[in-house]
């Protein structure tokens, strides 16, 4: 678990948040995933979002219909006999 030592006090589920120009910037300590938005409740959001992704407790692959549905014959789309890139495990 992430902790902050600044008041001296363990803090578990740390989140940072900052502003970078027009953006803010949310940051999970604990697992370094990081978003932005143009807002704080913006940023948090995705934080969120990402997170959950990260955690493997959102997302799915889409179903052959849904493929098909935004043109692709899933039958076609294929890596062949190569391994897909690393941002796919």
């Amino acid at each position: 678990m992430a902790t902050s030592t600044r008041d001296g006090d363990d803090h578990e589920d740390e989140i940072r948040l900052w502003r970078e120009d027009d953006w803010w910037i949310a940051k999970d300590v604990e697992t370094g995933v990081t978003t932005q938005g143009e807002s704080r409740a913006a940023a948090l959001e995705n934080l969120d979002e990402a997170v959950a992704l990260h955690h493997g407790e959102a997302g799915r692959e889409p179903t052959a219909a849904e493929l098909e549905a935004l043109g692709i014959d899933p039958e076609a789309n294929t890596t062949g006999d190569r391994e897909p890139p690393d941002v796919l495990d």
